[in-house]
């Protein structure tokens, strides 16, 4: 096995044992990205040279005793939206095509505390806004499994990376479905966290009351690691929850005897794809097998989600985007006559067609004479999504979904109509808006080929309950261990 193929716990077992460096296992990731990632564009910036640097000093320190901890010397990548100290962050848009940040995030830092290697920055949609990753201002990422395909979006950089094996780990961001889409789309793990648990300090905010940071990676293992690093309380987010982190590698038994699981009928829509649906079903009856109970369930709000969901984040999105005015930092027009007029310019020269949308659609609904109407009444459905999981979670562990209605689409396919775009995250904006933490896994591929993912919602800060109903079903299936043919 080449070693840009290991896992991310494989690599460091290797670290571990010195059977193999930080330099050579990033030197290896760096052959890996100049012979694939032409094909796949899943990076915006590079950081070669400082990542060989890096890696030296890290061999350096363990060759003098220091403590080598899970992802100490991993070559790791970021979606383009965590603030990077001295490393352009552009969040794929020309409004911050030389954004070069003066501080670190919390993720990142934490991660950077922990030992990793960053070799770059990775695409994405504009400010996170889209499923396909082509709102980018940037390139197009192409999907690993088929180079026709989308990878997901937003955080469809970090998606297709993982899964070309170009990094080793990644961090998304997971706003509607951000994190999950694309993993389902191109086979790895991701994981959107419940509300609170990861600081969103130094992420560039898209709807603060949905946004939230999470791991995306080969294997379920990996995710527990990753997770373990960067979650816990952060007095520079006010949104951030004091809570005591598990560690969650320990809820990876392979046991889920026992185990409630509900399947909510809500789910299995009219028009979804029938592969996905059979996918699905057969995992559900893999739980079964492994001593499971699998029972179905009702979410009797699903249908209101999408409606729901495009008044509440393009209304944040608004707000959050006022910021980038051409005054204070990122791109300004060069010909303006007044103030007004600069101001206008550098926002419309400045943001892409969708960002645009969004934030006119959110001004809308906030608008005087409008708010009640449109604003208030979504949070009050809000409410009631909410408490349809909360009522589920009294009798169910976890709750299994379908990720997506259909596999990958065509690059192009759904660019020009936005409302068939915004149905690709049906399935995974319910949690955004309950605020829980969510999974996608592999479960399958269609007959041509293309990966499909099932979803694992748990209840309000029991992710630990999700890494073992993943883990369990992951040790008994294959399907992690297939590699797209690149």
């Amino acid at each position: 096995m080449n070693l840009h193929e290991l896992t991310l716990w494989q690599l460091h077992e290797k670290i571990k044992k010195k059977e193999v460096s930080s330099e050579e296992a990033t030197r290896a990731q760096w052959k890996r990205i100049h012979e694939v990632e032409p094909k796949i564009e899943s990076y915006l910036t590079f950081c070669e040279e400082g990542s060989l640097k890096k890696a030296k000093e890290i061999d350096a320190e363990i060759s003098k005793g220091k403590t080598i901890k899970p992802l100490t010397g991993i070559p790791f990548a970021l979606k383009d939206i965590f603030l990077t100290k001295g490393i352009k962050t552009t969040c794929a848009s020309k409004i911050l095509h030389n954004y070069i940040p003066p501080y670190n995030g919390t993720a990142t830092q934490k991660l950077l505390d922990e030992g990793i290697v960053l070799l770059g920055k990775l695409n994405m949609d504009e400010f996170a806004m889209g499923s396909s990753t082509e709102t980018s201002c940037f390139k197009k990422t192409k999907n690993p499994w088929d180079l026709e395909r989308t990878p997901g979006g937003s955080s469809g950089g970090s998606s297709a990376a993982i899964s070309a094996d170009l990094c080793f780990g990644t961090l998304g961001t997971d706003t509607g479905g951000s994190i999950r889409q694309p993993a389902a789309l191109t086979s790895t793990v991701g994981l959107k966290p419940s509300y609170g648990r990861v600081s969103r300090y130094g992420v560039i905010a898209f709807a603060s009351s949905l946004d939230q940071v999470g791991p995306m990676t080969k294997d379920v293992r990996d995710c527990a690691l990753i997770l373990n690093a960067i979650a816990g309380h952060d007095p520079k987010d006010s949104t951030s929850v004091k809570k005591e982190v598990p560690d969650y590698t320990s809820s990876l038994t392979g046991e889920v005897k026992g185990m409630r699981i509900g399947v909510p009928k809500e789910y299995f829509v009219k028009g979804m794809d029938t592969e996905i649906e059979q996918a699905v079903r057969k995992a559900i009856s893999t739980y079964e097998k492994l001593g499971a109970l699998c029972e179905e369930v009702s979410l009797p709000h699903t249908d209101y989600a999408v409606p729901t969901y495009y008044i509440l984040a393009p209304a944040e999105a608004s707000s959050n985007l006022a910021r980038y005015d051409g005054v204070r930092f990122g791109y300004r027009t060069e010909n303006a006559k007044n103030l007004h007029e600069m101001y206008t310019a550098s926002r419309s020269e400045g943001f892409g067609a969708e960002v645009k949308r969004r934030i006119m659609l959110g001004t809308y609904v906030l608008s005087a004479g409008y708010y009640d109407a449109y604003y208030l009444k979504a949070q009050k459905v809000r409410t009631l999504i909410r408490q349809d999981f909360e009522k589920a979670f009294e009798k169910f562990d976890v709750i299994l979904t379908p990720v997506t209605p259909t596999p990958a689409f065509k690059l192009g396919e759904k660019t020009d109509d936005p409302i068939q775009m915004y149905l690709s995250d049906i399935f995974t904006i319910n949690v955004n808006l309950a605020g829980l933490p969510g999974m996608s896994l592999p479960c399958g591929f269609t007959q041509s080929g293309l990966p499909i993912g099932m979803q694992l919602i748990g209840n309000y800060f029991e992710e630990e309950k999700i890494f073992k109903a993943a883990y369990a079903y992951e040790q008994n299936t294959q399907w992690h261990h297939q590699k797209p043919k690149l």
